[in-house]
C-alpha cells in the first residue's frame, strides 16, 4: 500500500432549503485532494474536484434514493459520489472524507441510523461498507464558512452547481467566495 492519502472534501447546497420537494434545486460537490493536514489552511494540492445536481427522478440512470432536493440529500449525494471515486479511481490508499454535515457523515459511517432519506442512506452505506473493505477510510468533520480552503471550495461548487453557474476557476478563486 502506498504511503499517498486521499482527503476528499464533500459539501451540498439547497437553494430553498424549507419545505422541500423533488423539484428543489440541490447539489453536491467533491475535492479530492493529496499532502492535505486537514488543518484548512490550504495545505495538500487539488487532484480533482466535481459536482452535480441531486437526483430525485426515481427513472434516472443517476438516482440513488433521493426523494427530495434538501441540503442533507445534497451532503449524502456528496457522499456517495466521493465512494464512488474511491472505488473507481482511489486505488487502495488511505482515504479520509471530510464534511461539515455531522448528519451525512454519521450516517454514512453506520454510526447513526437514518430516520429519513432511508433509500439514500442505505445506498451511501452501502459504499461506505464496500470501500472500507478495500482501504482504510475515515470521515472527520469540518466546520462551515470557518475559511477551510478546501471545504470552502466544495461549498463553493456546490452552491454554483445548485444555481446552475459555472465556478469560478480554482486559480481564480478566494476562499469563502460564495
Amino acid at each position: 500500500m502506498s504511503e499517498r492519502k486521499w482527503s476528499l472534501y464533500v459539501d451540498g447546497s439547497c437553494l430553498g432549503n424549507q419545505n422541500v420537494d423533488a423539484d428543489t434545486p440541490a447539489a453536491w460537490a467533491v475535492v479530492v485532494v493529496t499532502g492535505d493536514n486537514g488543518l484548512g489552511k490550504g495545505n495538500g494540492e487539488l487532484h480533482e474536484e466535481f459536482s452535480d445536481i441531486v437526483v430525485t427522478d426515481e427513472h434516472h440512470e443517476n438516482y440513488i434514493g433521493a426523494e427530495v432536493g434538501s441540503n442533507n440529500t445534497a451532503e449524502l449525494s456528496g457522499f456517495a459520489a466521493a465512494l464512488r471515486w474511491l472505488l473507481v479511481e482511489g486505488g487502495e490508499e488511505h482515504a479520509v472524507i471530510r464534511a461539515d454535515s455531522q448528519y451525512a457523515g454519521n450516517l454514512a459511517c453506520g454510526a447513526w441510523k437514518a430516520k429519513a432519506n432511508r433509500e439514500l442512506v442505505a445506498h451511501v452505506q452501502s459504499l461506505w461498507d464496500t470501500v472500507s473493505q478495500l482501504r482504510p477510510l475515515t470521515w472527520e468533520h469540518v466546520r462551515a464558512h470557518r475559511g477551510h480552503r478546501w471545504n470552502e471550495r466544495a461549498d463553493h461548487l456546490a452552491l454554483r452547481k445548485a444555481q446552475g453557474e459555472i465556478p469560478v476557476p480554482l486559480t481564480f478563486w478566494k476562499p469563502g467566495q460564495r
